[in-house]
C-alpha cells in the first residue's frame, strides 16, 4: 500500500521571499528616506546641528508640540475609552450613527478640519463666543491646539479599545461582583487589566500622530514664535527659506524625541501584557 505525502502549502510565498520582500519595502519606504535626512544634517556638523536644535524659537516650539501631543493624548486615554465602552455594552437608537462619527477625523482632510475647527472656536464662533466673555481664547492660542488634536487623536484610542471590550466577557465582571468587588474594584482588577495594553497602544498611536500633525494645526494655533508655532510648522518655515540642513536637523531631534517617547510607551505595554499573563 503505497503512501501519500501531503506538502503544506501556504498562502504567501515562502519565508525567505516574504521576509525578503518586507526587509525591502521597509528600506524603501522607511529606512532610506530616514537616513537621508540623517545624512544630510552631517553636512552641518555637530555645532551646526547643535546650535540649530537648540535655538530659543526652537526650543519653544519643541516644548508646545511634545507638550501638547502628550496631553491630547492623555485626554483621548480616558474619552476614548469612555466612548468605546458606551458603544459596546449599551444598545441605544442612534448608536451606529455615533460609531460612524468616531472615525471622521479619518476621513476629513485635515485642512477642513482646522478651518472646521477654527470658525467653531473663534471668538465669535458657536462654542468659543461663550468662552470669550470670560477672556478664555481658544482659536489662535495653544489651548486651540489641544483642541485639533485632540479632535484627529481620538479614533485611534476608540478603534483600538473597542475590539478587546468587544470580546471581554461580561461573565468576568459578573464573578467580580458575585465575590463582592465593587464597581472600582472590578474596573481596577479585571477590566483594566484586559484592556491596558489595547490602550496604552491607541495613547501611543495617538501622540505619534499628534507630534506630526500639520493641516489641521496651522488654522487654529495662531502661528506666533516662542507662543504657539509647532515644530511642523518651523520645519516648513525653513524649508521655504531654503535651510534644508536646517529643516532636517530639527527633523531628526524631534525624530530620535519622538522614538525614545515610543520605546517607553511600548515597553511599558509590553511590560502590562506579562504582568496581565502571570
Amino acid at each position: 500500500m503505497s503512501t501519500t505525502t501531503f506538502r503544506k502549502h501556504n498562502v504567501l510565498p515562502g519565508f525567505n521571499i516574504s521576509l525578503g520582500y518586507t526587509l525591502l519595502y521597509l528600506c524603501l519606504i522607511v529606512l532610506i528616506p530616514l537616513s537621508a535626512a540623517f545624512f544630510k544634517t552631517y553636512e552641518m556638523g555637530w555645532q551646526g546641528f547643535w546650535a540649530t536644535v537648540t535655538a530659543p524659537r526652537v526650543i519653544a516650539s519643541y516644548k508646545l508640540s511634545f507638550g501638547t501631543s502628550l496631553l491630547a493624548a492623555t485626554i483621548n486615554a480616558f474619552s476614548g475609552l469612555l466612548i468605546a465602552w458606551v458603544l459596546v455594552r449599551y444598545d441605544f437608537w442612534g448608536r451606529r450613527f455615533i460609531d460612524a462619527l468616531v472615525d471622521l477625523p479619518f476621513a476629513l482632510p485635515t485642512a477642513v478640519a482646522g478651518i472646521a475647527l477654527t470658525a467653531i472656536y473663534a471668538g465669535n464662533g458657536w462654542i468659543g463666543q461663550f468662552f470669550e466673555p470670560y477672556g478664555i481664547k481658544i482659536a489662535f492660542t495653544p489651548l486651540g491646539i489641544l483642541v485639533a488634536l485632540t479632535f484627529i487623536g481620538l479614533p485611534f484610542v476608540v478603534r483600538t479599545v473597542q475590539p478587546v471590550l468587544e470580546d471581554l466577557e461580561t461573565e468576568l465582571e459578573e464573578a467580580a461582583a458575585s465575590l463582592g468587588a465593587d464597581r472600582l474594584q472590578t474596573f481596577l482588577r479585571v477590566i483594566l487589566p484586559a484592556i491596558g495594553p489595547a490602550l496604552i497602544t491607541g495613547f501611543a498611536l495617538a501622540f505619534a500622530r499628534a507630534v506630526g500633525e500639520y493641516g489641521s494645526v496651522i488654522f487654529i494655533a495662531g502661528n506666533v514664535p516662542m507662543v504657539s508655532e509647532i515644530t511642523p510648522l518651523l520645519i516648513i518655515t525653513k524649508l521655504e527659506q531654503y535651510d534644508y540642513a536646517g529643516a532636517t536637523a530639527i527633523a531628526v531631534s524631534m525624530l530620535v524625541v519622538s522614538f525614545v517617547l515610543l520605546l517607553i510607551i511600548n515597553l511599558l505595554q509590553g511590560w502590562t501584557k506579562k504582568r496581565r499573563e502571570a
